[in-house]
């Protein structure tokens, strides 16, 4: 196999994954206030009821497939046998869930027929997506440049049909179809990679134990957000809690993005070093991983935070003030996530270890809904999201614990000192700045750089060796290509 830059394919599942949730922020200011806390809450609790049939639908064949998929990198034969044996499994899954959920629909939610007949897209969408072919064969390339222009043409038909209240069911349209248009999209190179399918050879349900000890662990990783929403609607008497959490939420997985961007990338790689047992490689990566989660991880958790005053009023308008605790709690999901991201993702899935991921996350889940249930009908959303850290913390120490033998904890640890050290100074500066910065876009722009250049300035003083290999990294392939051209 060709060797694949790492840092160039995290670059572009980066730049991908900033756009599938940036892209929804660049409107976030209009719609927050075209169609308020309900309309937004409405969009939430609908989603989130249409999600539980999703997730059955992908059965977990998204993970398997890129994992499978990296497997044989090397050999075309092979990658098409397990490309067509997942995708015709998922569509088999798309088809009986589509059903399930036409029939769920007609008599749960009736009054709302319109609204959940969009967004069986979302269910229809699950078929088309081979995403997971392009991230195993790591071209996360093709995955960025095609979804980014379906992305950036969403935000132009918000902003060109979405007006007022009434216009939810035209928003929700599109952000069902256009996700469509980006699937069928990537078809057109997908010869490029596979051959046609020999029939004979196609048995779909041949690794159905496998795909179905991957969706355990998939179905109560997601589950967690949209639990907390689908609880919320039940709890509440309007969607206004759903439509607060949804923001809050949307603000805290676009930073989070920066620090799991690297999982999809590496878990591919480890993949491919697995099957070989190259195992020293695999314990690299993984090492290296952690402290890529401290580096990026602390500073964005604790700059959230100190932001989340400052940001909010001016970013969503008035009637949003219950958004700047619930980020402020939130944001703590940026770096207990990117933790059991390298542990699970990185490592229990692509090592073929799934089933110790799925006795984690299937605890982690009822640790959720359990608190859940307790907090929700006291505190509303800021009990959901105390659920849902609380949840992850656990899911994170536990998984540690399992690999303990492998990896040392103690190291795990220990190698993010220094972005502690750097980021609680960084903390203390920008929460004494913000006292005496009104919220406005110039203000909250001066706290990022403030808190960019603090952080960065004491790692320096700490003499970090990490930021010292990133930045030689880069300026290397600056002059690579500078010597290319």
């Amino acid at each position: 196999m060709p060797c694949k830059s790492v840092l160039k394919n995290y670059i572009y599942n980066t730049i991908y994954q900033i756009v599938v949730v940036a892209a929804p922020l660049i409107t976030t200011p209009y719609l927050a206030r075209v169609l308020g806390a309900e309309g937004i809450g409405t969009y939430s609790f609908s989603a989130s009821i249409v999600t539980y049939f999703t997730l059955f639908a992908t059965m977990g064949t998204a993970a398997y497939g890129q994992r499978e998929v990296s497997y044989v990198q090397d050999d075309r034969e092979k990658r098409t046998e397990v490309f067509w044996n997942t995708e015709i499994f998922s569509c088999i899954s798309t088809i009986i869930c589509l059903v399930l959920y036409g029939i769920y629909v007609v008599f749960r939610f009736s009054d709302s027929i319109i609204i959940y007949t969009i967004f069986s897209i979302n269910i229809i969408i699950v078929a088309f997506d081979i995403t997971w072919l392009f991230q195993g064969m790591e071209e996360f390339g093709t995955i960025m440049f095609r979804n980014i222009f379906f992305k950036l043409m969403n935000v132009v038909y918000i902003f060109a049909f979405i007006h007022n209240k009434d216009d939810l069911e035209l928003y929700i349209l599109g952000m069902c179809l256009f996700p469509l248009l980006g699937m069928l999209s990537l078809w057109k190179g997908l010869y490029r990679i596979v051959d046609r399918p020999n029939w004979r050879e196609i048995h779909p349900f041949t690794n159905f134990k496998t795909i179905l000890s991957m969706f355990i662990p998939f179905v109560a990783i997601s589950i967690y957000t949209v639990l907390d929403k689908t609880m919320l609607g039940f709890f509440t008497d309007t969607k206004v809690e759903n439509g607060y959490y949804e923001q809050a939420l949307g603000l805290a997985k676009t930073v989070l993005t920066f620090v799991t961007a690297l999982g999809t990338v590496v878990a591919s790689r480890i993949g491919y070093h697995y099957e070989k047992q190259e195992m020293e490689i695999v314990r690299t990566y993984l090492y290296k991983s952690y402290r890529f989660v401290w580096f990026l991880g602390i500073p964005l958790t604790l700059g959230t935070i100190c932001i989340s005053t400052n940001l909010v009023p001016w970013f969503l308008g008035k009637g949003y003030d219950k958004v700047v605790p619930l980020l402020s709690v939130l944001s703590l999901l940026i770096l207990v996530i990117g933790v059991s991201n390298v542990t699970g993702v990185q490592y229990l899935v692509p090592t073929k270890r799934q089933n110790y991921l799925t006795f984690t996350v299937a605890a982690g889940a009822v640790v959720n809904f359990t608190l859940n249930l307790l907090l929700i009908p006291y505190w509303l959303s800021i009990g959901a999201a105390v659920a849902s850290v609380i949840a992850e913390m656990f899911i994170a120490v536990v998984q540690i614990i399992i690999i303990r033998k492998e990896l040392s904890p103690w190291e795990i640890i220990l190698s993010g000192r220094n972005y502690w050290i750097a980021g609680i100074i960084m903390f203390g500066i920008l929460y004494g700045i913000g006292k005496y910065l009104d919220p406005s876009p110039f203000h909250s722009i001066i706290i990022i750089l403030c808190g960019g250049i603090i952080y960065c300035f004491f790692l320096f003083i700490l003499k970090d060796t990490f930021l010292d290999e990133q930045i030689k990294n880069l300026l290397q392939r600056f002059k690579n290509i500078k010597e290319l051209t």
